[in-house]
Parts: structure tokens; sequence; C-alpha cells
């Protein structure tokens, strides 16, 4: 399938018959910096069909490391975090799966995306192979605090994946607002 811009899909379990596992890999790299930096926490975000976070529980992150069923659990650290879904264990009324980043302000210093280079997502089925990738696009992020980068989602009888891109400048609150999880 390849690489996508922001707001491209691809039909992942429509192209790959048989696909039941995925390995969502979420990287970046930060200049380095002797002062202040940002610390990057990605979370995995079970949403409804009105883009709603099921509960709290359904909100995957260091702090809770799996769904309550099992099917999103996060896995490894090849890439900066490796997030595992398991598609037929994901509970019907989950319509898409949200992946985002945020900038903790309170480790070290600004809490912005300002020194975050080659960002990217990808996906890769369970033989390691990479399915899709979608590099998030350089630009002016100072201000942003928290991002989207892409999203799993149902589609008929199968998933798709969507790359997002999506800059908040309200970090966590402002997920936490759209998605309506507690923080």
């Amino acid at each position: 399938m390849g690489s996508l811009v922001a707001g491209a899909n691809a039909a992942l379990t429509a192209e790959n018959p048989g696909l039941t596992d995925v390995m969502v890999g979420l990287g970046w790299s930060v200049i380095a910096s002797r002062g202040p930096q940002a610390e990057l926490v990605p979370l995995a975000l079970l949403c409804d069909g009105d883009g709603r976070v099921l509960s709290d529980a359904h909100l995957v992150f260091f702090n809770q490391l799996a769904s309550p069923d099992s099917a999103v659990v996060f896995a490894g650290s090849e890439d900066q975090e490796q997030i595992d879904v398991h598609l037929p264990g994901v509970p019907e009324q989950v319509a898409k799966i949200v992946f985002a980043v945020y900038a903790d302000p309170e480790i070290r210093g600004p809490g912005t995306f300002a020194a975050v280079r080659d960002a990217y997502i990808h996906v890769a089925g369970a033989d390691g192979r990479e399915l899709v990738r979608f590099g998030i696009a350089p630009g002016k992020l100072d201000s942003i605090t928290a991002m989207m980068f892409g999203e799993l989602y149902r589609h008929r009888d199968g998933w798709k994946f969507r790359a997002l891109g999506q800059g908040y400048t309200t970090g966590l609150r402002g997920l936490a607002a759209d998605f309506g999880f507690g923080i």
C-alpha cells in the first residue's frame, strides 16, 4: 500500500485477506537540547460511532497498557511505541481506534512539538510486513501540544486506516474534550 498523505485511507483487511492482527508503530525524533525538551506520550482511544471514547478504561496509554478486552495492547518499542491490535477482538461498539500523541507539559519544559522531527505512524501485519506508512509533514509545530497521527476504523465488514496528522494547541485537555474522556 505504501505511504499515505494526510486524509488518505487504505483498506487494510480488504487488501490483505485473513488479516487479523496488526502492529501500529508510532515514532519520531527530537532535536537534542541541553534545556527543556518535550516528553511525548502516545495513546490509543477506542471510540464509538459518535467519536467518543467508550469509557476511561478504553483509553490505552502508559498507565493502562491494555483495553478491557485486551484487543489493544501496548507491546514493544522498536518504534517509539508499538501497539498491537487484534481486530476480531475489538468490541463491536468500537467504530474506530485513534492513535494520538501529546507533549507532557509536566516533564521537561515547553510541552510542544517544536523540536519533533520525522514523526510517523505505520501499520504492519503479524508477519512484520509494513502495510501502510504515514509521515507527519514537518511544519510550524511550536504551538502544537497534541496530535492525532492516524486511526483504524471499521468499514463494512473490514478495517481501514486513515492518515490524520491533525494537531491540537490545547494538548491532552483538547483531546479529552473532543473524545469525552477524563484526565
